[in-house]
């Protein structure tokens, strides 16, 4: 698999893997450790060696999880971690950037994945009650005493990233990005470029709607997204034309809707690499293929017509709730 440069001296595969639904976020029926060891370690001989994962993730249960699967792979994979986002009662969350914290969370994920330094660690959302400067400046120290190798961030605002960005270089940042969400590519995506800095874009297929196999009936109990806008059945029946429009460009190559999401994303910048999960042998192997399709400007242009998604998630919302809850 080509290898793409987040930053100076800082090169992944084109395509990671995101780890979160093996833990949490898609509800507790389908969960297999087993079968998600399995895919972690297909992975890295499929050729993927970015894998991203976080504290919170069940909480704590993925880093474990990647820690065991991962044991033999150390020192040929990255492992991207973050810490910030602290889970509440009643399946909440709030943050938590003091430097106080970030150290301990750094010191607990570095037991939980048993290595000695953490590749890529994130700070997962901005904690508007801490000064940038010291959440950032406490990640800074982390990496000067070796415990860090490279520094990212996820869902930052522009002045926060080049706020940060001047106190120690970030290596990549990290946002939602698919053809369903596309509201970074305005501002983000071309200062990341422009600053030789990674853009990790997580949910490449919309949290699986662009492949064409969810639906009312497979979003179970506990599961994220029966609180997620896009998933009400108005807005799956009104985005069903973007699904659809997916897979006539993919009829096109002999591929599914799924690769072409993907494709897709690595088509808007030479920096992007899509990071899409999965804890199923079948999909894993599916996502990897995509990295073999290349786009038209026919292909580009059909899906830049599709409509526009409805009931997208608002950031700014999920922020005002993850500030306010427990």
């Amino acid at each position: 698999m080509r290898h793409v440069k987040l930053a100076d001296g800082y090169s992944v595969s084109e395509i990671g893997l995101g780890c979160s639904s093996m833990s949490h976020g898609y509800g507790p029926a389908d969960r297999d450790d087993e079968e998600s060891a399995r895919v972690l370690r297909h992975a890295v001989e499929l050729g993927i060696n970015l894998f991203d994962t976080a504290d919170v993730y069940g909480p704590y249960t993925n880093e474990l999880l990647l820690g065991r699967a991962l044991a033999d792979f150390r020192g040929q994979v990255k492992i991207a971690t973050k810490a910030g986002l602290v889970s509440r009662p009643g399946g909440k969350f709030g943050r938590d950037c003091s430097p106080e914290h970030l150290r301990k969370a750094c010191e607990g994920s570095l037991r939980r994945l048993g290595v000695d330094a953490i590749d890529l660690y994130q700070l997962h959302r901005v904690d508007p009650e801490v000064p940038l400067e010291e959440s950032w400046g406490a990640l800074a120290d982390l990496v000067a005493e070796g415990k860090v190798r490279a520094l990212g961030i996820s869902h930052a605002t522009l002045d926060e990233i080049k706020t940060i960005h001047a106190i120690h270089p970030i290596t990549a940042v990290q946002y939602e990005l698919s053809v369903w969400v596309t509201t970074y590519l305005d501002d983000i995506l071309p200062w990341s470029q422009d600053n030789g800095v990674g853009f990790l874009a997580f949910c490449p297929i919309g949290r699986g709607y662009l492949s064409g196999h969810v639906s009312q009936s497979t979003i179970g109990d506990g599961d994220s997204r029966r609180g997620d806008p896009r998933f009400a059945s108005d807005a799956m029946a009104h985005n069903q034309s973007i699904v659809d429009g997916l897979n006539r460009v993919a009829a096109r190559h002999g591929a599914t809707a799924a690769q072409v999401a993907i494709a897709w994303v690595m088509a808007t910048g030479d920096n992007v690499v899509p990071i899409p999960g999965t804890r199923r042998l079948r999909w894993l192997r599916e996502n990897v293929a995509a990295a073999d399709l290349k786009l038209t400007d026919e292909d580009m242009r059909d899906i830049a017509a599709l409509p526009p998604s409805a009931g997208e998630m608002s950031w700014d919302r999920v922020r005002v709730a993850a500030n306010t809850s427990g």
